[in-house]
């Protein structure tokens, strides 16, 4: 059986949902992980969906901060050879098919440079067959090359982006089922802006209209603090960030589906007590340390997602829910991303 996460099924199941920041990407480069750090406080840990076949490449990229935070049990490698089953690959297929038959990739510059993405985050360990499918299309129309080491696709970098920001929103039931709850972050822009292209396209209907919420000054960036500094400041306060990200969630749930009127004057409302909280998370980060730090902002963007007939991304966020019942922390009717990031300027105050 392949190796689901570095801790056993039972052990997040049996605990409650970890409520995880998602990377979109299966490791991070040396130096630019230090962010994550800032990131332990507002969720239970890193979540990277890695092939079996690089299981270990998130330690060696970066082990002076990763293999620290494997040991303590806040860097979880999800595998897509036993996360992305049936269900998903038929979901992601579907929806890439839709997208490529009306005409969203038509328009990309075909020169550009590929990259590869692993084949069983395409849903080709569930069903090999299914996927070629998708990926003869993706070939036929210069987006996708065959596998050069037998286990990556080559695609476009706008398609690869796609399936990226996608695979969280469609992996919220199985990941659950394993125990852990996945909240979508990046510290890139563009990631941002392909969450929001795909539920804009016409192949996809969301509900209301896709939320953005600007980056609000949370905290400070923790980069050049020590990660048992970090992790002793979020046993303090950890509560406190955890409920901000959680409100953030929520803002965008409720006013993707309130009407023009009512969404102006509840986003105005919202955005003040959100506003309110991150200064207190501030003030807490500066009397902690007490020295000067960049600043980090956490926003986020996405929609409700509608459960009309065809919309795949909202079948795969709604399926089963029944069964988990009361233990679902992820959101079926929204789907979203953070985007965190550091200022250079420096906090003061």
């Amino acid at each position: 059986m392949s190796r689901l996460t570095e801790s056993a099924l039972t052990t997040g199941t049996e605990s409650g949902l970890r409520d995880v920041a998602y990377l979109h990407e299966p490791y991070w480069d040396f130096g630019h992980g230090d962010w994550i750090k800032s990131l332990l406080l507002f969720f239970d840990g890193i979540a990277l969906l890695v092939p079996d076949y690089m299981h270990e490449r998130p330690l060696f990229t970066d082990p002076i901060l990763a293999q620290p935070l494997a040991e303590q049990e806040l860097l979880h490698r999800l595998s897509p050879e036993a996360l992305v089953g049936q269900a998903t690959a038929e979901a992601l297929t579907d929806l890439l098919d839709r997208l490529i038959n009306s005409g969203t990739f038509d328009d990309l510059e075909r020169g550009t440079a590929f990259a590869e993405l692993s084949h069983s985050r395409l849903g080709g360990t569930a069903d090999a067959g299914l996927t070629e499918i998708v990926l003869e299309q993706l070939r036929d129309r210069g987006l996708a090359r065959h596998t050069e080491d037998g286990v990556s696709i080559p695609l476009h970098p706008a398609v690869r982006a796609f399936v990226l920001v996608v695979l969280p929103q469609l992996l919220r039931i199985p990941a659950e089922a394993a125990g852990y709850a996945l909240q979508p972050v990046s510290s890139r822009s563009q990631r941002l802006q392909a969450l929001l292209e795909t539920l804009d396209t016409p192949a996809l209907p969301t509900a209301g209209h896709v939320i953005s919420l600007d980056l609000e000054q949370v905290t400070l960036d923790l980069a050049p603090v020590a990660l048992d500094e970090v992790l002793d400041f979020r046993r303090q306060y950890g509560a406190e960030h955890r409920t901000y990200v959680r409100d953030l969630r929520h803002f965008v749930r409720d006013l993707a589906t309130l009407d023009r009127t009512d969404r102006e004057q509840a986003f105005a409302d919202r955005r003040e007590a959100l506003a309110d909280t991150a200064d207190q998370l501030r003030r807490l980060a500066r009397k902690a340390w007490r020295r000067p730090l960049a600043s980090f902002g956490l926003g986020i963007a996405g929609s409700a997602v509608s459960f009309v007939s065809g919309n795949l991304i909202g079948a795969g966020l709604g399926a089963a829910s029944a069964l988990l019942g009361l233990r679902r922390q992820a959101d079926p009717a929204s789907a979203y991303t953070y985007l965190f990031r550091a200022q250079d300027r420096l906090s003061r105050g």
